[in-house]
């Protein structure tokens, strides 16, 4: 609440209304005008007075109105287009997800243009201020809380890839990093395993780490934040410099979980390196079922995503939005890992 001494400054109602998304109202109340007299104006469509356009865009331009691509498409019924931003292309995991993406896209005859973030937070902000504006939804991989992308998607709709559906009010997409990480620690101990670190590729503990410290305590193993070595990156080299760290660090275990396929790859070629046999001397196992996986000798034991799955999850989404549906919940919006034994573990 305002005191008498507390006034507003000029514009402070204006920049209030745009916290939100602006309407057409909104912009139509400030330029005093009709709604009609607004989308002729932002659209460039029909006769207007050249002062009055020039007031319909600027009090647009104040609200940062956004016209709702969105809504046109329901109501035209045209070419849907949906933005893709993706973390980091050379990444192979990512262009499996967008491939998912791509098919089922243009099996609903839609388009897709993709935007690699190259995990810069800075690069997704931006992201969704370019697509909010070109496309009809946005389906991608972003580190900010849900309030901040609200502040940059504005009313388009949104489908989050690999963040559980009750980790935030968007819809989205999850892998369920618990289910698949019982199943790989399960058959680390049921080969008689004991001592089992992990290479962690976030540095924020996320859902992969913490299903690790759930499970290798399930099992009553030995396990404190020296059995869990930071990769500098998520890449073979990224594995390989933190699987130094951690043999240095734990000599005797005997098996490691990698963040990634990458990251497990990169381990194996530490640990030859080294003078450790895999799996004699340290059994390997990834996460995410690259291809990579099976060419690498010893071929590698995994954790398999149906990543393309995971893309076409996520287009549902979409479609469920522009329907007007209520987005998959539950199990119904989560991909679970299967377990792929090969030789390294």
């Amino acid at each position: 609440m305002r005191t008498d001494n507390q006034r507003a400054e000029p514009g402070a109602d204006r920049l209030e209304s745009a916290r939100r998304r602006a309407t057409i109202h909104d912009v139509a109340r400030l330029a005093g005008v009709s709604r009609q007299t607004v989308s002729r104006a932002v659209n460039d469509k029909g006769e207007i007075d050249p002062g009055t356009k020039e007031r319909v865009l600027e009090a647009a331009r104040l609200l940062d109105y956004r016209p709702s691509r969105f809504a046109r498409g329901l109501v035209q019924k045209g070419t849907v287009t949906a933005g893709l931003v993706i973390p980091d292309l050379r990444n192979p995991f990512f262009p499996e997800v967008a491939a998912g993406v791509l098919e089922a896209a243009e099996q609903r005859g839609w388009q897709v243009v993709v935007w690699d973030s190259r995990i810069e937070k800075a690069r997704e902000r931006q992201a969704l201020d370019v697509l909010s504006h070109q496309a009809d939804a946005v389906v991608g991989y972003f580190n900010d809380p849900d309030d901040v992308l609200t502040q940059h998607i504005g009313g388009v709709p949104l489908v989050l890839l690999e963040r559980g559906p009750q980790q935030t009010r968007f819809a989205a997409v999850g892998i369920d990093a618990a289910a698949g990480v019982a199943q790989g620690v399960a058959h680390l101990v049921r080969a008689g395993h004991r001592r089992i670190g992990m290479l962690d590729g976030e540095r924020t503990p996320g859902a992969r780490r913490q299903a690790f410290l759930e499970q290798v305590r399930h099992h009553g193993l030995p396990v404190d934040d020296g059995w869990i070595v930071l990769c500098p990156e998520h890449s073979v080299a990224g594995g390989e410099a933190g699987m130094e760290r951690l043999l240095d660090a734990r000599p005797e275990i005997t098996a490691v979980f990698g963040f990634n396929d990458l990251i497990a790859v990169g381990a194996m070629r530490t640990a030859r390196r080294l003078g450790r046999s895999v799996p004699d001397d340290l059994a390997v196992l990834g996460f995410d079922g690259l291809s990579l996986g099976e060419l690498v000798d010893p071929a590698l034991t995994t954790l398999h995503i149906d990543k393309r799955q995971l893309g076409r999850l996520a287009v549902e989404q979409v479609a469920r939005l522009r329907a007007g549906e209520e987005p998959l919940r539950g199990a119904d919006a989560w991909v679970v890992p299967e377990l792929v034994v090969r030789d390294s573990a």
